[in-house]
């Protein structure tokens, strides 16, 4: 029996969710239904279900942020938990992911939003007394002399927090190429940029073996699939009974 706590116990239990996530046709049928509440149950009868707890028919658009939010980060954790030790603090930071447009917003001099208080991860942010907002307040911090400069300071921190290199390299290569791809202005088509991401996340992940770089590409392709299913949510959410793709 693999320990919990290693890379192999890892890339077991990776591959076994990667070997269930949703296929093409569900896309197409989520994308085609008019109802949030249709959506949510087609999402409930996949692996989907795992985003969707705390999000019911009727619910505004900041239940939806917040309920998606706490899901990445709980994502995260159990990634984490997979991991060898020493590899956690890296694991970790990902959660952070989550809250940088509202850093952002904070760093450019934007007031808190109400639907901050929502959320207990950004009220830390907020209570300068709270102990577990100190790593975001710091993040914050640091972006307001250049808060176009956030992600970088991110990924400064995430980089120093990881043990070593672990074969991340063509990793953040690829995820360079797209973010180089996805600013151009002409590129109008931003999920056939994501598809194409995601084809190539999971070639990067067939030629993983037993590598801490699998937890961090398992991770971009969550992320991926929490981006699409955020936008199916709001949609619906945010135009009840009026909206479906043609």
């Amino acid at each position: 029996m693999i320990a919990a706590g290693s890379i192999e116990y890892a890339h077991a239990r990776i591959w076994a969710r990667h070997g269930r996530r949703p296929d093409d046709a569900l896309w197409r049928r989520i994308e085609t239904t008019r109802e949030l509440a249709a959506v949510l149950e087609l999402a409930r009868g996949s692996t989907l279900a795992g985003w969707l707890e705390g999000i019911a028919p009727g619910v505004d658009v900041h239940a939806v942020e917040a309920a998606l939010r706490r899901h990445w980060r709980e994502r995260v954790a159990e990634v984490a938990s997979w991991m060898p030790a020493v590899w956690q603090p890296a694991i970790d930071w990902c959660g952070v992911l989550v809250d940088l447009p509202a850093l952002q917003h904070l760093a450019r001099g934007g007031a808190p939003a109400g639907w901050m208080a929502g959320d207990v991860r950004q009220c830390a942010l907020l209570d300068g007394t709270a102990p577990e907002g100190v790593e975001l307040r710091a993040l914050l911090a640091a972006a307001r002399a250049e808060p176009a400069r956030l992600l970088p300071l991110w990924r400064a921190e995430w980089q120093r927090r990881l043990p070593r290199a672990g074969g991340l390299a063509p990793l953040a290569t690829l995820l360079a190429s797209h973010a180089a791809e996805f600013a151009v202005p002409q590129a109008v088509d931003g999920w056939a940029l994501r598809r194409s991401l995601q084809g190539r996340l999971s070639l990067l992940l067939r030629r993983t073996l037993i590598e801490p770089a699998t937890a961090f590409i398992y991770l971009a392709l969550s992320a991926l699939e929490f981006e699409r299913l955020r936008g199916e949510l709001l949609r619906r959410a945010a135009f009840p009974g009026r909206w479906a793709t043609p």
